[in-house]
């Protein structure tokens, strides 16, 4: 899988995507708070991974905690973490299944890219791109070339 490259200067208004998710689907975004992250740590682990939740556990170490989830009532629907891993990387983002295709991802992409704006970014990294094409189209997220060996190139697996 490979890296991507997204020009933070020149982000889609998510505006008015979060007013009508609200209205429409009663979904709200936000960060969640510290007494959340074995909820949230939880849920990335039963519909993700443990590698995602991992990275998760390592978001509610950061003031502010470097994460954003999407909700219905008591209900996550979706995650989006940065700097987890390596700096100024986006990622890993979740929506469930169910609830794909309703531009909840995109809300929560955008969040967590924002955020890296505000840290000073001029640009941020996508590391181990699965949806290539939905970032190209969502965000103008270009292909880094050579990006095939990256930050994740050593990681263990588990084969449990």
């Amino acid at each position: 899988m490979n890296d991507m490259l997204v020009r933070l200067v020149s982000l889609p208004d998510i505006t008015n995507t979060e007013k009508v998710l609200k209205e429409k689907e009663q979904v709200i975004f936000r960060r969640p708070i510290a007494p959340e992250k074995s909820i949230v740590t939880q849920w990335v682990c039963k519909y993700f991974s443990s590698n995602w939740a991992d990275e998760v556990d390592v978001a509610f170490s950061r003031i502010p905690i470097s994460c954003f989830i999407a909700q219905r009532g008591q209900e996550i629907i979706g995650f989006s973490c940065y700097e987890c891993t390596a700096k100024n990387f986006f990622g890993p983002t979740g929506i469930i299944e169910k609830e794909r295709g309703k531009s909840i991802g995109k809300v929560l992409l955008i969040k967590a890219l924002l955020a890296l704006k505000e840290l000073g970014y001029g640009y941020a990294i996508i590391g181990g791109v699965g949806p290539v094409e939905y970032y190209q189209k969502t965000v103008n997220a270009i292909v880094i070339d050579g990006s095939q060996v990256s930050v994740y190139q050593h990681m263990l697996k588990n084969n449990s």
